[in-house]
This record gives structure tokens, sequence and C-alpha cells, in this order.
């Protein structure tokens, strides 16, 4: 992957499960998920990767390689179809390069023309570095869970965030 090379959008597909997998598996990802291990890293791949037959999952991708994923969690359920918890991952190497930005941008357009959604809700641990990409694409913190999760050191206070679309 060269620096000048786009980063383009595409939908999901079963076979990008591998390379969330291993996004998941890089060192200190998974202080930012509520996942500790190798089971655990698989079924949330797994049920973020089945979105891919709902066009609620996008890629992103510098010189065919891919780079970031960002899903949906649809509801079924009319009366919840109005908005959608949302989840990303960009590959260590890759952050800070505009690949979060581009596919919250692409999933905020997703989620408004196909899905006729009204906002986007996610969740953030305290101290995740990714809460200024969150703020500056439009979200606002509207609640707090303290102590939601428990690691072998102590408590992290869990944040929600919505965005109107």
């Amino acid at each position: 992957m060269s620096e000048n090379e786009p980063i383009l959008i595409r939908d999901g597909k079963r076979e990008d499960y591998e390379h969330l997998v291993s996004w998941l598996k890089e060192p200190g990802v998974l202080s930012w998920y509520p996942m500790c291990n190798d089971l655990e890293v698989e079924d949330a791949a797994k049920y973020w990767i089945s979105f891919a037959e709902k066009k609620a999952l996008l890629v992103a991708e510098v010189g065919g390689v891919p780079c970031g994923l960002i899903n949906l969690y649809v509801q079924e359920s009319k009366k919840l179809a109005h908005h959608a918890l949302m989840a990303i991952i960009v590959k260590s190497a890759m952050r800070g390069k505009g690949v979060g930005t581009l596919l919250i941008e692409q999933i905020k357009r997703r989620a408004k023309e196909t899905f006729h959604m009204e906002m986007l809700l996610l969740e953030v641990y305290d101290g995740n570095p990714a809460i200024r990409l969150y703020e500056r694409m439009g979200f606002k913190q509207y609640g707090s869970h303290r102590g939601f999760i428990k690691e072998e050191w102590g408590y992290v206070d869990k944040h929600l965030m919505q965005v109107d679309l």
C-alpha cells in the first residue's frame, strides 16, 4: 500500500471475516472492545460479518487490501428501525490516515438513504483515542455506564454517543 493510493469503500462480504479477526487480535486493540480471548473475538467477528447480508457492512481498502470495517446493527423491529448501533475498526497501521472518517461518512449515508434511519449510536470505552474522531464526525455523548468493563487492573466506563442524520 502506497501513501498515494486512494481509500475505496465497498460492501462487506463474508470473506472479510479473517481481516476483522486479525485486526481485533492486534496488540492493545481489545482494550477498546468487550472481548478478551480468541473465542470471543471469533464469535463477535462472525456476528459483525453477518450484517453483510443486509448491506449494513462496509469495508475500506487501499490498493485492494482491506484496512477497515464498519457495520450497523440493523434492527428488525419497526419501533427500533429509526436508529442503529454502529461498530468500527481500522487496522492499526492505517489509523490517522482518513480511513475511519471515510467509513463513518459512508455508513451515515447508507444509514440514512438505504435504511431511512434518523440517528446512529455508538459505545466507546473511556480513554479510547477514537473519541476525538467521533466528536469530529458529529457524535455527542448522552450517557455513561460507570464501571462497565472489568479489566484485570480495574473498571472502565463506557460512554454512549449519538449523531442525528
